[in-house]
């Protein structure tokens, strides 16, 4: 039996204390350094093969075709790191608010700064929407501020506690194959590969979600 069910999002390693599982970030480096040693490979193609498909997927959100490459690397980081901390002895980075308020934060500060700063005048009408009765501007305002400011909460949250949840339940069906008895053993192996078929679908989602919700804040920006 596990010691503690939380042990595997423990960043700190055995070596000195030290919090080595955050290198488990540069794997997805590795990954995009690879394409520049083999050429015309099955790696390409399907990255290839990706980048268009999530490039039509982006158009319809993003009129700016210059910053979609932006949000393709973001959503390709958020999935490689989702499915890399299904292996086994693979920190699960994105599993840590730590990581994932990290990212929220970058854009919507970016998000902030711009609007602010460059489109004051739109950014303040789009705290009233149009239509709206004059004894309700000052709430829909209040309403609208609270929205935009738990924006990059509501994201890091829903990533981080989506992979946590998975995690928790593989880890707990884990700990019960201990049991002796051999068909409830097979059992939990076999539901173990459906949970994990499941959880490689909600690294995918979950990635996508994050991007798109990101593109259509940067959207509403410009």
């Amino acid at each position: 039996m596990m010691t503690n069910l939380f042990s595997i999002f423990d960043p700190t390693s055995s070596l000195f204390s030290l919090h080595l599982n955050w290198l488990s970030l540069s794997l997805v480096i590795m990954f995009s350094f690879k394409t520049f040693w083999f050429m015309n490979s099955r790696w390409n193609k399907f990255m290839l093969i990706s980048s268009n498909t999530i490039k039509l997927e982006f158009k319809n959100n993003i009129m700016n075709n210059q910053s979609i490459l932006i949000f393709i690397m973001l959503l390709v980081f958020i999935m490689l790191n989702n499915m890399m901390g299904l292996f086994s002895y693979v920190f699960t980075a994105s599993s840590h608010i730590v990581m994932t308020l990290m990212l929220a934060l970058m854009f919507w500060i970016t998000y902030m700064l711009y609007s602010w700063g460059m489109k004051i005048s739109e950014t303040l009408a789009h705290m009233v929407p149009l239509g709206t009765p004059f004894l309700l501007m000052f709430f829909m305002v209040m309403i609208e501020s609270v929205s935009n400011i738990i924006r990059p909460i509501t994201l890091s949250i829903r990533l981080a506690a989506n992979m946590t949840a998975g995690h928790l339940l593989i880890s707990l069906m884990s700990s019960a194959c201990s049991i002796n008895m051999i068909s409830i053993s097979v059992f939990i192996i076999i539901m173990q590969c459906m949970l994990m078929i499941l959880e490689l679908a909600v690294a995918l989602i979950q990635a996508y979600v994050f991007t798109i919700l990101v593109s259509l804040y940067y959207n509403e920006v410009n």
